[in-house]
């Protein structure tokens, strides 16, 4: 028996070798740079009524400027704490 899919369940993956987020969730998914808060979306709906094609060129005609790439901020060498950039020191 499968599990009923309540909330959104996020998972990092790795394309071309950039990190990305993809959210799952009862609405839909989506695909996010990490770091970003926008990306693609596409609804349940739109992909089982077979809109999913037009869907996705509507949504990439209306956000041309999407970045869909990582945050520039998204280097794991350096971590924000209390606002402030620190680079991360190795353990001696």
């Amino acid at each position: 028996m499968a599990t009923k899919l309540d909330k959104t369940l996020k998972r990092e993956i790795a394309v071309h070798g950039k990190p990305f987020v993809l959210s799952i969730a009862p609405q839909g998914l989506k695909l996010v740079g990490k770091g970003r808060r926008k990306g693609l979306e596409l609804a349940w709906e739109d992909l089982v009524s077979g809109d999913a094609a037009l869907a996705t060129a509507l949504n990439a005609s209306v956000a041309q400027r999407l970045a869909l790439e990582p945050s520039s901020n998204n280097n794991p060498s350096r971590r924000q704490i209390n606002g402030r950039s620190q680079r991360r020191r190795s353990a001696r």
